[in-house]
């Protein structure tokens, strides 16, 4: 494989910016295409349960590819003795953070009182914490909502938060909604609760020594400083899936370094190794076309980019060629504007 992108693992900088863990989408390719267009960023794993980390195919799970740099983990259960062993299996893969899901309102994860579950527990997380600090020597951190049904925003964060940090956590992202538990979808979770940015200012006000970062709804880079001013972190979440172009503006407007390529167009052809590598084992394209439906949004040809992925690059005969072509109806447009 020849992608050669120098990512920034710094301390300083380590959750500046983030894109976040999404399950079904922010798999190991997706996160390829993800750096190679922004070298900052802090790219996720979809949430892994401990027990599938210990007793499932650890290969096939939580294999990445070195080139994703700086990456984490991030581990979905409630037991503190199999989470620090998910935890060092995940720091001797090489991962650079070990995240806990405190967020996710699924009914998987209802069904195994986790998740969103654990913010009615922080004294169960705080355990989860501890114990995960112990096995590992990276950092360890947690992803949660402000709080779960009745719960107070103010009275239930704090909690979390104590819990945690007196476990020593290193890291608190907050998904500023609260979640329902009964009555609202995972996809309704993330759209009807209303965004609360101001409790996680709150928070970061009151516990100034601690990294904070935010989730939910965040969307134009023109939000991003913003919410820096006053925080430690931003991280998006599908606005990177489906308009992965906006991570070019990463690096330069965050951190003041160019981007690692000039366009899509150029991030796509820095990816062909890549996939040609894959093929050669015997994968398909689609693993990787199925991530970039998001390109070209409102351009000339993007249509006909959707629709030739869509039609041309499902199959298991699909080749890079198949995606070239659908490139073409975009790059087509494109010459002959500039020309």
């Amino acid at each position: 494989m020849a992608i050669h992108i120098t990512a920034d693992r710094s301390e300083a900088s380590f959750w500046r910016f983030s894109v976040a863990p999404m399950m079904d989408w922010t798999d190991r390719h997706c996160r390829v295409i993800h750096r190679l267009m922004s070298r900052h960023a802090l790219l996720y794993t979809e949430m892994v349960t401990a027990q599938a980390v210990i007793r499932g195919d650890r290969d096939r799970l939580i294999g990445f590819d070195a080139v994703e740099h700086p990456v984490a983990l991030q581990l979905g259960g409630n037991d503190p003795k199999l989470l620090a062993e998910a935890a060092k299996i995940g720091a001797d893969f090489g991962y650079d953070e070990i995240n806990l899901n405190c967020g996710c309102p699924s009914d998987r994860v209802q069904g195994g009182a986790f998740g969103a579950c654990l913010m009615r527990e922080p004294a169960l997380v705080g355990d989860c914490v501890a114990a995960m600090k112990a096995a590992v020597s990276i950092p360890v951190t947690v992803k949660c909502r402000i709080g779960v049904d009745d719960q107070d925003p103010e009275a239930a964060l704090d909690a979390l938060t104590g819990a945690v940090r007196a476990a020593g956590v290193d890291a608190l992202i907050v998904h500023a909604r609260k979640a329902w538990l009964q009555g609202l979808s995972p996809k309704e979770n993330r759209e009807i609760p209303p965004l609360d940015y101001e409790r996680a200012y709150r928070l970061k006000a009151a516990n100034p020594d601690l990294p904070i970062a935010i989730n939910g709804g965040i969307k134009a880079p023109a939000e991003w400083p913003a919410h820096l001013e006053k925080l430690d972190g931003v991280m998006i979440g599908r606005e990177a899936y489906q308009n992965p172009e906006i991570l070019l503006q990463v690096d330069p407007l965050l951190f003041g370094r160019g981007a690692p390529v000039a366009d899509a167009f150029a991030m796509l052809e820095a990816l062909e190794p890549y996939i040609a590598a894959h093929l050669a084992r015997g994968g398909r394209v689609h693993a990787f076309t199925r991530h970039l439906v998001g390109l070209f949004p409102g351009r000339p040809g993007a249509r006909m980019f959707r629709r030739h992925l869509a039609e041309r690059c499902v199959g298991a005969d699909a080749t890079l060629d198949d995606l070239r072509a659908a490139i073409g109806h975009v790059s087509r447009h494109e010459a002959a504007a500039a020309a």
